[in-house]
C-alpha cells in the first residue's frame, strides 16, 4: 500500500512536470502545478483502488488519469479572449 501510494505521488509529479516543460506558458506558478499534480495522483490511487480493490496497475493508471485532469484544470486559454456583444 506504501509503495502505491508513493508510485502514484511519482506518477502525478511526473505528469506535472511534463505539463510545465510543454505548456509553461499557459499555467500558473510551478510549486502549484506540481503540487496539483502529486495530490491528483494520490487521490487517484485511493479512488481507483477503493472502487477496484487492489490491482496495482489499474490503481497507477488511475492515478495518472486523475494526476492529468487536476493538471488540465489549471490551464488558461492561449490567446486573448475576443468579446463580442450579441448585437455586432
Amino acid at each position: 500500500m506504501f509503495l502505491e501510494a508513493l508510485g502514484s505521488v511519482i506518477l502525478g509529479l511526473a505528469v506535472a512536470w511534463l505539463a510545465m516543460h510543454r505548456l509553461s506558458h499557459r499555467l500558473p506558478a510551478r510549486r502549484l502545478v506540481l503540487s496539483t499534480g502529486a495530490a491528483g495522483g494520490l487521490f487517484g490511487a485511493f479512488l481507483t483502488n477503493s472502487a477496484l480493490s487492489g490491482d496495482l496497475l489499474l490503481t497507477l493508471i488511475g492515478a495518472a488519469t486523475v494526476a492529468t485532469a487536476s493538471v488540465s484544470l489549471l490551464l488558461r486559454p492561449a490567446g486573448r479572449l475576443r468579446r463580442h456583444s450579441a448585437t455586432v
